[in-house]
Order: C-alpha cells, then sequence, then structure tokens
C-alpha cells in the first residue's frame, strides 16, 4: 500500500520540483514568459475541467469570465489605484457573479443547447468590453495594467510572474484534487453520467450545477487577472469565440474524470503557437506558418484523439496503467 502511495505520488512530486527550479535552468526570459502563459491555461483549464470532465456540462463563452477578471482587476490597479490583490479579489468577485448570472438560466438546459447559451453569453459579453469604454476602454482596450504587487515587492521580472503564476495554478490543482477526490466529486460523477439517477440518489443537481458553474468562472476570473498583469494590456478581441474553443479542445484533449489530463493537454495546446521557444533553430516562416494554421493544427490534435486515443490524455494514462498492473 506504501509503496503503491509512492508511485503514485512520485511523478507529481518531481513535476512541482522542475517547474520550482526551472528559473534556475532557464535564462531565456521569452521561455519564462511562455511557460507562464501555460501555467494561466492550466487555472482556467482546470475549471473547464471540473465543469466539462467531471459535470458533464459544456460552456462555449469561458473567454467571457476570463475577461470579465481580466477587466476587473486592471480596472481596479489602473483606474481606481488599488492593490494587486485587491484587484484579484474583484476578479473573483465579478466572474462569480458573472457564472451565477449565466447558470440560472441554464438549468434546464443540456447538450448543444447549453453550448448556444452560454456561445449566446460569450458573444453578449464581448459587445459589452466594447460599449463599456469608460472602464474597459472600448475597442482600443485598456493599458497601463501594473506587474503584480505584494507589498513592496512588485513581480516585474519574469521569473517572478512565472512563479507566482505556477504557485496558484499549483494551488489550483491541490485545492480542486480535494474537491474532486470528496463527495462534490462523487456528486458531479452522478450528475455527468445521469441526471434522472443522481436525483434519484438525493443529490440537488441545481445546486450543484451553480456551484461547479461559479467555480469554474471563478478559476477563469483568476486566469484572466494573471493575464491582464503579465500582458499589461487587455482588449476585447482576445475575449474571443476563438479563445472559448481552444479552451473546449484543451478540456476534450485532456480527457473527463481528470485533472491531470486536461492540465498536460493546455500545456501541449498552449505551447502550440510558441514553437520557437522550445524547438531551437525554427525558422521565421515556419513559426509564421504554424501560427496562420492554428486553429487547423487545433483541429488535427483533436481529430487525432478522437481516433486514436478516445479518452484523451486521461484515458491513455489510465489505459497504460491498467496495463502496468497487469504486467505485473
Amino acid at each position: 500500500m506504501m509503496r503503491a502511495k509512492l508511485l503514485r505520488f512520485t511523478p507529481m512530486a518531481l513535476i512541482t520540483l522542475a517547474i520550482a527550479a526551472g528559473p534556475l535552468f532557464i535564462d531565456d526570459r521569452y521561455l519564462l514568459k511562455v511557460l507562464t502563459f501555460v501555467a494561466i491555461n492550466v487555472v482556467i483549464v482546470t475549471g473547464m475541467a471540473l465543469l466539462f470532465g467531471y459535470a458533464g456540462q459544456i460552456s462555449m463563452g469561458h473567454a467571457a469570465f476570463y475577461g470579465i477578471g481580466a477587466y476587473a482587476s486592471g480596472y481596479a490597479t489602473t483606474t481606481l489605484g488599488l492593490p494587486w490583490i485587491v484587484g484579484l479579489f474583484a476578479a473573483i468577485v465579478f466572474s462569480a457573479v458573472g457564472g451565477v448570472l449565466l447558470a440560472l438560466p441554464s438549468l434546464r438546459l443540456k447538450g448543444h443547447y447549453l453550448a448556444m447559451a452560454t456561445l449566446g453569453f460569450g458573444e453578449l459579453m464581448k459587445i459589452a468590453f466594447i460599449e463599456a469604454q469608460p472602464i474597459t476602454g472600448g475597442p482600443d482596450g485598456l493599458g497601463g495594467i501594473p506587474y503584480p504587487r505584494i507589498g513592496s515587492f512588485e513581480m516585474a521580472a519574469p521569473v517572478g510572474t512565472y512563479l507566482l503564476a505556477w504557485g496558484i495554478a499549483g494551488l489550483v490543482l491541490l485545492l480542486v484534487r480535494n474537491v474532486v477526490t470528496q463527495r462534490p466529486g462523487r456528486a458531479m460523477r452522478a450528475l455527468h453520467g445521469s441526471e434522472l439517477g443522481a436525483m434519484a440518489c438525493g443529490i440537488d443537481i441545481v445546486g450543484l450545477k451553480v456551484r461547479v458553474f461559479t467555480v469554474s468562472a471563478v478559476l477563469a476570473g483568476i486566469a484572466g487577472s494573471l493575464y491582464a498583469h503579465l500582458v499589461g494590456f487587455v482588449s476585447p478581441s482576445t475575449f474571443s469565440l476563438h479563445l472559448s474553443v481552444i479552451l473546449i479542445a484543451m478540456a476534450v484533449v485532456g480527457g473527463s474524470g481528470s485533472l491531470a489530463g486536461p492540465a498536460i493537454a493546455a500545456t501541449l495546446l498552449t505551447l502550440v503557437p510558441f514553437a520557437d521557444a522550445i524547438i531551437p533553430g525554427l525558422s521565421r516562416d515556419a513559426l509564421a506558418l504554424i501560427q496562420d494554421w492554428e486553429a487547423d493544427v487545433y483541429g488535427l490534435i483533436i481529430i487525432l484523439v478522437m481516433l486514436f486515443a478516445p479518452g484523451g490524455v486521461s484515458g491513455f494514462m489510465r489505459r497504460r496503467r491498467a496495463v502496468a498492473r497487469d504486467a505485473s
């Protein structure tokens, strides 16, 4: 039993150690920034995994919550001059409100009807980001967003933002893992399997759906806050349907019933448009080709996963573990 636990947690410990030690071995500022974007996407995709992979609910409007968090944090720190921690709290509050507002009218919707409702919410929020010019800067965007600061320590260097983003990503993964391994996780799996079956077991599916949507929206808002303060500028074009589709692709490729799978998928798919950061000597023409065909690359990856690994990354990992157990 003890050996099984050690084998289970050893990969996680090694990955954590590698991430923490990353700045000691990486002196490329560009690569550190790319890896920081990976951490931000891991945060938001963890919320998608909770919503889609565990509860069986789909959202094509998660870019809206990402934008709400980014604008709330950016406005609080630039226009109002509040500390970054307050901006992060504002991102959490406003994205949570958005999650509740979307969840309540969508409770009776399922499948593609729910997908269309969330798609509509995302498009409405994109219009709101443009029209709310005194707050968001309109189509020109909101600039001058400061780097995260805790007390007198400003995380302006890539190493600081890298450690902050991955620290938050690690904390989010730990907290969500504790949720999915306890009673709420079993309730979400029951909801994913059958709403009628979950109701027959005494599960409050209305309350569960609202809570899952809200938590998922909050994680997207936290990711939005990190993005805004890393880049220093946000505009409505960032939070488009294209981004929502990419997030869904990450969740689908990652597979259901897992947090590790979507995190791995988020890492791999985030690195696609930044291939020059991980492939030494990649020409500008090759990088431009990859970026021009980015959506097609994502689509091809999804098709290949559906053909050769229907359960996604997590399903492949489970099958490998099963084969290893049978072999031993």
